[in-house]
């Protein structure tokens, strides 16, 4: 796992670390986003690239793409969009500006609906964390990277 881009953009620390540096995520729900991964025992990554989409005449990027979560093993970038829908209009233009540039990538964009979704069968299923549990959030994703 690696931290993310911009610290200041959080307000809480987060309990992940990974070198004893906190992960500062953008938003509280891809902090529960990345609890849930960990609990699945799902390898992932915050944010660990950038894709520039277009330059300026100087060959100074102009526009860039960084998705929420990279999960190694699956080869998938995650992105989360459970904001306003003008966000969700960017992210759709990016994301098909990324494809052209960038056939390869996979980048799955999660809404909303699926972010409640995934939360509403985690609590059915039991599987919220546990006060004092063995394993910090983000532990099993550390050790097997």
């Amino acid at each position: 796992m690696r931290r993310g881009s911009d610290p200041s953009v959080s307000s809480a620390p987060s309990p992940f670390a990974t070198g004893g540096v906190a992960i500062h995520f953008a938003h509280p729900s891809e902090e529960k986003l990345a609890e849930l991964l960990d609990f699945y025992g799902v390898r992932w990554e915050y944010e660990p690239v950038e894709f520039v989409l277009s330059w300026n005449e100087h060959g100074r990027p102009t526009s860039a793409f960084r998705p929420d979560f990279y999960l190694p093993d699956q080869r998938l970038f995650l992105e989360l969009t459970t904001l306003r829908q003008e966000l969700v209009t960017r992210k759709h233009r990016k994301l098909r500006q990324l494809q052209a540039l960038h056939p390869g990538v996979v980048v799955r964009l999660l809404y909303r609906r699926d972010y409640a979704h995934l939360l509403q069968r985690a609590d059915l299923a039991g599987l919220t964390r546990r006060a004092g549990s063995a394993q910090s959030p983000g532990e099993r994703a550390r050790q097997s990277a």
